[in-house]
């Protein structure tokens, strides 16, 4: 794939609009710098859910039991009470760890 050029981030935004539109609740840009395009919000009442810039997490308007926490609809996912702290650094993955 590398004889092709990156997906231009305007395609990614408009592919994301027209999933909105048909239905999909949670649909992202994914690998661009999106802040929109990357957070997660409430299908219910448009609150911002989860904040993502990149890999890092600005808000976090969750419940313990991952609810919106304006509006009590379920955010579809497993969520812990409080978001994590991985952020954008690199981890190391070693694949001879896992089993084929």
């Amino acid at each position: 794939m590398l004889n092709h050029s990156p997906t231009p981030p305007s395609t990614l935004s408009r592919a994301r609009r027209i999933a909105l539109k048909n239905g999909i609740h949670y649909a992202y840009t994914g690998n661009v710098n999106d802040e929109k395009g990357g957070s997660t919000y409430c299908h219910q009442c448009g609150k911002k859910l989860i904040g993502r810039d990149g890999y890092t997490l600005g808000e976090w308007n969750l419940t313990a039991d991952g609810c919106c926490n304006g509006c009590g609809t379920p955010c579809a996912g497993v969520f812990e009470a409080q978001p994590g702290t991985w952020g954008a650094r690199r981890r190391p993955v070693r694949l001879r760890q896992y089993a084929d």
